[in-house]
């Protein structure tokens, strides 16, 4: 098939084009540091969260492009450390890396680590939960990105990289119920050029020990090891994939079997921008018992592809949901709190078909970053995006500032700002203030619209028809690790005091 590669973040098409065929990215939003498996003729998958709560979100899918949410596996990170609480807000950019799911004797098992805290894991029965509370098994700092297998007689390894110490990764003995790891146990197993990722599989008679790896010269590009045994030596070396710096470099993710007898690797792109690491598929091509990923180069290792056919056609009910009614008695799926919430101080119940956002003060007035119980989802880049919100305002006090905005690093609101008993439209971007007319009504309906270039223009109703645009255009943009995120705010500086109710949130896309 013709390769016909579009300019970074400039594609028309992506994913399941319903003609047997898929266009990369399958997922042109911010899941990052992916893995993959396989149960019985389901795929699951997970991806970093980050300081977002709940921790570690999980995908399921049927043909490996269309994907829909099934849970999250960390539902307090405060497990993790305090850090991580809207009391303290003090893990941007950290919080919950990359990780690694399993599924062993009917049973998933989630490991991860966390850059500053160590390594973690948790299991369930299902995928959608419930999880188990989590387990630390390394509390050290400067670990990262984890992997684990067990063998034919169940004895347990888990793969961990010493990223503090010249990215020094080592294979331990962990229990059999993946609960605790033998420290002293330690092998050094791969080192150097920012080698991490790594993933541990075992295809036929080889252990694969799958990595990335960077060099100033040529960017980050994916590797692997094998073994004949799982302890090693892993003697030899082979380069999977080309860097592709043009397609942003895909890099991690998980290699699995696909339904068709093919296999395929499920990656994002690591380089960052505004829409964070999106997700692609790749074909893996077995040549001398390597898996060659992408389109083969030569006769010995892969490149960046666009199009590939449907590895199988299974798309009914597989969507990635956006939009909410907030009719559900809990948070729907593709919501993430900015930090772990403070739970008195929201609601789906109070108020039947809303959402009460209560209002607290923020640890540093006016600051976003710093103010808890924000509510975000990831952005896509597509051709059309557009958010819509619809505020009751009627419960607002004085201090309180309460709207949507786009969340990263930095950062644009339009919402509605109180000061005594009177109300007004206001804009921010990054501390700028824009001060807008008085709110007479109780009901405001709030707008952002963003296309492939990433630049979001905000606009407000005052009768869900007729929008007035407000405030100037926002770049959205790439910070600590993550994409642009939209979300809704409420915080007060003056007091603990003042609500506002959400009767919906419209997220619409246009492929």
């Amino acid at each position: 098939m013709a390769q016909n590669q579009p300019e970074w973040g400039a594609w028309r098409h992506w994913g399941d084009q319903k003609d047997g065929t898929y266009h990369n990215p399958i997922i042109p939003s911010d899941y990052s540091d992916l893995d993959c498996i396989r149960v019985g003729d389901t795929y699951y998958a997970i991806s970093s969260t980050f300081q977002f709560s709940p921790g570690m979100i999980i995908l399921e899918s049927k043909d490996l492009v269309n994907w829909k949410i099934c849970g999250h596996a960390v539902s307090d990170l405060t497990q993790i450390s305090d850090e991580l609480s809207w009391k303290k807000m003090n893990r941007y950019g950290k919080g919950i890396w990359a990780g690694s799911l399993r599924h062993h004797k009917n049973r998933f098992y989630l490991f991860f680590g966390t850059p500053d805290e160590g390594y973690f894991m948790t299991s369930a029965a299902k995928a959608e939960g419930p999880w188990e509370p989590l387990t630390p098994l390394l509390r050290e700092p400067g670990w990262d990105d984890c992997s684990a297998i067990w063998d034919e007689q169940g004895k347990g390894y888990f793969i961990g990289t010493h990223f503090a110490d010249g990215y020094k990764t080592y294979l331990f003995n962990i229990s059999a119920d993946g609960k605790s790891i033998d420290r002293p146990s330690a092998r050094l197993v791969n080192a150097g050029s920012g080698r991490e990722a790594s993933k541990l599989i075992k295809v036929k008679d080889w252990y694969y020990l799958v990595f990335s790896e960077h060099k100033p010269d040529k960017g980050r590009y994916v590797m692997a090891k094998r073994s004949r045994t799982i302890t090693g030596p892993y003697a030899e070396e082979k380069q999977l994939a080309l860097t592709s710096q043009e397609a942003m470099e895909p890099n991690q993710g998980g290699i699995v079997p696909g339904k068709d007898g093919k296999w395929y690797f499920l990656t994002h792109h690591g380089s960052g921008d505004w829409s964070g690491r999106i997700v692609s598929l790749l074909p893996i091509t077995w040549i001398k018992d390597w898996p060659i990923i992408g389109t083969v180069v030569g006769d010995s290792i892969g490149t960046m592809t666009w199009e590939g056919k449907m590895p199988y056609t299974h798309s009914d009910g597989y969507t990635l949901a956006r939009s909410d009614e907030f009719n559900a008695p809990v948070m729907a799926q593709q919501w993430e709190w900015n930090y772990q919430p403070r739970n008195d101080k929201y609601s789906l119940r109070e108020r039947k078909g809303w959402l009460r956002l209560k209002a607290f003060k923020p640890l540093k007035n006016n600051e976003l970053l710093t103010a808890g119980n924000t509510l975000t989802q990831r952005c896509f880049r597509t051709s059309k995006n557009e958010m819509i919100v619809k505020l009751d305002v009627s419960r607002m006090a004085s201090g309180q500032r309460s709207g949507l905005c786009h969340f990263s690093e930095q950062h644009a609101t339009l919402g509605v700002a109180q000061e005594g008993s009177t109300r007004w439209i206001e804009y921010r971007k990054n501390g700028a203030v824009l001060k807008g007319d008085a709110l007479t009504g109780s009901t405001i309906w709030l707008r952002s619209v963003w296309g492939l270039e990433g630049k979001a223009t905000f606009s407000y109703s005052l009768d869900g028809k007729k929008y007035t645009s407000f405030g100037e255009p926002y770049a959205l943009a790439w910070g600590y690790y993550r994409g642009d995120r939209i979300g809704i705010y409420c915080f007060n500086n003056e007091a603990e005091k003042g609500s506002v109710d959400v009767d919906y949130a419209q997220h619409t896309i246009e492929k």
